[in-house]
């Protein structure tokens, strides 16, 4: 109720309804792109073998169906996020672009430049990947052993430039809209992907009668997105007392406040990164032959399938373990016990420095495996739903919780803005 309530007092508001409006035109814009095919793609062929291959199938979630068409926005905004958490990962990593992460506006202005030029890179490198599986798989217009290097140029710069464009669009929601353009984009993506769950459910669930299993389905789902939404917002809060001190003739602190940690502070980054790692073998996989699939290595790789029990044991573990080390490049205890210190800040009952830092890591890795847990139970939930129920459900857990992240992060911005309205109007 309380979105809603906020979706229609933003609405109410001229100024953020051009900006909603305008948002839905660039979603418009986006959705049409991942339907319009770049050249030389066979799209009827292509959609009838991207059912059958697991990596396909994945990557269909993120990108809005675009690669099942061969489309212009084919990648969608993986290569943008890809980017994201290498320049992020690199921040720590190199010593001038940490400087540079610390410098403020003009600082992420430079990281933000870094981060297009790594997308482009990384869009190539994927637009070359995909013509490749594309011409081994036989699904372009063009016959494989006539294929000239112009037609390779043409698909291959289509799909970087198509990358490049979603990404300028996602920075004009940026500009011009509400804000949070690339998260939007990949929600508009999954969203697309919904009605492959409805049409289940309408096809095999109330034609067949079988409405007890499609009821537990709505209601496990529902049920699921609650359990985000809170566990979401829930923080573990570690008191901080401040001393009182005078400088020249003011006091200050004194005061009682906290520190806030997250129970999932790493968001779903763990589960991109256990994903990416896990769909490498199924990606090798997809790209042999029919011959070659009947070796041994091939039935090794066959092991990670994203319906088998290795994968969901393996996967359970690479996302505890991945939100460990999100964990241990996003927060320093050492840093914050510091920083206490050195602003007359205590957390009462622990004594400063190493006692304190001591402290703050215990509570950090009992907070980083709750999070984990929660995000192995939902990165897995489709899978066990899927092996007990026999059901193919698209939407797997990566994309419900992307989905209930971005909802809550457009309520805020909403909120945000007609916020800061308010206190424009009191100052004018």
């Amino acid at each position: 109720m309380k979105m809603l309530d906020t979706m229609k007092n933003a609405w109410n508001v001229k100024e953020i309804r051009n900006k909603i409006l305008f948002t839905i035109f660039i979603i418009a814009v986006f959705r049409v792109g991942s339907f319009i095919p770049v050249p030389y793609v066979d799209v009827n062929q292509l959609l009838a073998s991207s059912g059958s291959n697991e990596f396909f199938s994945y990557l269909s979630i993120l990108t809005g169906g675009g690669m099942e068409y061969g489309a212009i926005f084919a990648m969608s905004v993986t290569p943008y996020i890809n980017a994201s958490i290498i320049i992020q990962l690199l921040c720590v990593a190199i010593p001038a672009l940490e400087r540079l992460s610390k410098e403020g506006e003009e600082g992420q202005k430079k990281l933000a430049s870094i981060t297009r030029y790594a997308t482009v890179v990384l869009a190539l490198i994927q637009g070359v990947a995909y013509f490749f599986y594309l011409k081994n798989s036989r699904l372009l217009t063009v016959l494989t052993g006539k294929l000239v290097i112009f037609e390779a140029f043409v698909i291959v710069l289509a799909f970087t430039a198509g990358s490049a464009l979603v990404m300028w669009l996602g920075e004009q929601i940026d500009v011009k809209g509400i804000g949070n353009g690339i998260s939007i984009l990949l929600f508009a993506g999954i969203l697309s992907r919904g009605d492959d769950l409805l049409i289940w459910l309408y096809s095999e669930a109330f034609q067949l009668k079988q409405y007890v299993l499609a009821g537990g389905i709505v209601v496990a789902f529902l049920v699921v997105i609650a359990f985000i939404v809170w566990m979401t917002g829930a923080e573990r809060r570690i008191p901080v007392q401040y001393a009182k001190r005078v400088v020249g003739n003011k006091m200050y602190g004194g005061q009682n406040t906290h520190i806030p940690i997250k129970v999932n502070m790493s968001g779903v980054m763990p589960i991109i990164f256990a994903s990416s790692i896990l769909m490498v073998p199924t990606m090798i996989l997809g790209f042999m032959s029919a011959e070659q699939k009947q070796k041994t290595f091939a039935k090794f790789l066959a092991l990670f399938s994203t319906r088998g029990t290795f994968y969901a044991i393996l996967y359970f573990i690479l996302i505890i373990a991945f939100a460990y080390f999100y964990a241990t490049i996003q927060f320093n205890p050492i840093e914050m016990a510091n920083n206490l210190r050195k602003n007359g800040g205590a957390i009462p009952g622990i004594r400063p420095g190493k006692s304190t830092s001591d402290f703050i890591a215990k509570i950090l890795s009992r907070i980083t495996l709750l999070g984990a847990l929660f995000l192995s139970v939902v990165a897995i939930l489709p899978i066990l739903v899927s092996n007990l129920g026999g059901v193919n459900i698209s939407i797997g857990g990566t994309s419900v919780l992307i989905m209930v992240g971005v909802a809550l992060e457009i309520v805020q911005n909403l909120e945000s803005q007609m916020m800061m309205r308010h206190y424009k109007g009191f100052l004018d």
